[in-house]
């Protein structure tokens, strides 16, 4: 038997029973789809990471409070005891740093934003006038908090701010109360949105100073520092947290990380979940490959007679063993290629209702998933194949 006949033997074979073909295609298809899927939203939230710290730069340092036992970056550092609490004092220092560029002290809290009667809740931020470079925000009107009047009372806020509480109204120059203080508007955010947790279309940006008054508190939440170049970036950690050490009487009691780190710590994290969900969801396709193994059995058994006249007209075991291996193999084929098609279709549909989401399945998992469906429905169609070469072609007929 020719290899084109074994083709279109096992090609009327399968279009002869459709519902069973069906059948198969789904369950193959539904294993390849949850591959494409899944890996498309774990490598998604990688990517989503990765692009968020890439628009910080790529020489951040960023300065902790408390000591990190393990010297790594670790996520649970966000939240941190600490015997001594970093100042502005600490962050000017910082900026006699040989290695360092600029320095951008941080205080965050929350509060109410108040302007001709309308209020909301705004997330404040305090800081100085380095912040807008070292974040790499951009503005849309106005100016961003000025250098020679450190605490002015100013205010610079987000895109969606300026929307709901002046709309119409230009935002430059109104008062805005917030808490039990006024601050004068001079400048607004272009729109930029979720970005390391903070929503800067949903900020006021205040001079560290005025912000600490307000939280009633001289400590930081963060200090970003910004090495002069990328190859001077363990220099600038280095001098950073010898000066925060000479500064805290000897004590290394602040944790220093590069972004690098950050985003390496990520990067692991994310993509060893990516490669769990991916083998979680290729277990579906070991199901689908024994629903193939069974629905063979059972074609094997339903066409005991047409095996046994082959036989009988000449056919080798091999040649029937081709044929049925060949059915499997189309079958399998045309539910890798559905789930593939309705994958691409899940991650588009996970990319639209979440934009912010790079949801794209990386090419190693649609490469295995499709491997893995052929090679499944090989695997488990061997033995309906074995199953039937190995029929006495007298005992067949008999069973006509």
């Amino acid at each position: 038997m020719k290899p084109s006949d074994t083709l279109r033997f096992a090609t009327r074979a399968a279009l002869g029973t459709p519902l069973r073909a069906a059948l198969m295609v789904l369950a193959m298809a539904i294993g390849v789809a949850a591959v494409v899927v899944l890996t498309a939203l774990g490598d998604g939230a990688r990517r989503y990471v990765v692009n968020e710290f890439a628009s910080l730069g790529s020489s951040l340092v960023i300065v902790l409070p408390g000591r990190s036992e393990t010297g790594g970056f670790n996520p649970v550092n966000a939240i941190t005891s600490t015997p001594r609490d970093l100042t502005v004092d600490d962050a000017q220092a910082l900026t006699r740093a040989p290695a360092v560029q600029r320095v951008a002290p941080i205080a965050v809290g929350t509060s109410e934003a108040v302007w001709n009667g309308k209020l909301r809740d705004v997330t404040l931020v305090g800081t100085t006038a380095d912040y807008l470079e070292l974040r790499r925000m951009e503005l849309a009107q106005g100016r961003f908090l000025p250098r020679e009047e450190p605490n002015a009372a100013v205010a610079v806020i987000g895109a969606k701010i300026q929307s709901e509480l002046f709309g119409a109204t230009p935002a430059l120059g109104q008062v805005l109360r917030i808490g039990d203080r006024r601050v004068r508007v001079i400048g607004v955010l272009a729109q930029s949105g979720q970005g390391l947790g903070m929503n800067a279309d949903e900020v006021v940006i205040l001079p560290v100073a005025v912000a600490q008054a307000m939280f009633n508190s001289n400590t930081l939440f963060r200090i970003l520092v910004e090495a002069k170049e990328r190859s001077l970036i363990e220099p600038a950690k280095a001098q950073t947290l010898a000066i925060l050490k000479a500064r805290h009487d000897g004590e290394e009691d602040v944790t220093v990380i590069t972004q690098d780190a950050v985003l390496a710590t990520f990067d692991r994290i994310l993509s060893t979940l990516t490669y769990g969900v991916a083998g979680i969801a290729a277990i579906s396709l070991s199901v689908a490959g024994i629903l193939v193994m069974n629905v063979m059995l059972v074609a094997v058994t339903q066409r005991t007679a047409e095996i046994g006249l082959m036989k009988a007209l000449g056919a080798e075991g091999r040649m029937i063993r081709n044929a049925f291996l060949t059915e499997a193999a189309l079958l399998s084929a045309a539910g890798a290629v559905a789930g593939f098609l309705l994958g691409q279709a899940g991650a588009f549909v996970l990319r639209t209702a979440v934009k912010v989401l790079p949801a794209y399945p990386p090419d190693w998992a649609v490469i295995a998933a499709l491997a893995t469906a052929l090679a499944t429905g090989l695997v488990f169609g061997v033995m309906p194949a074995n199953r039937a070469a190995r029929l006495d072609p007298v005992d067949a007929l008999a069973k006509r």
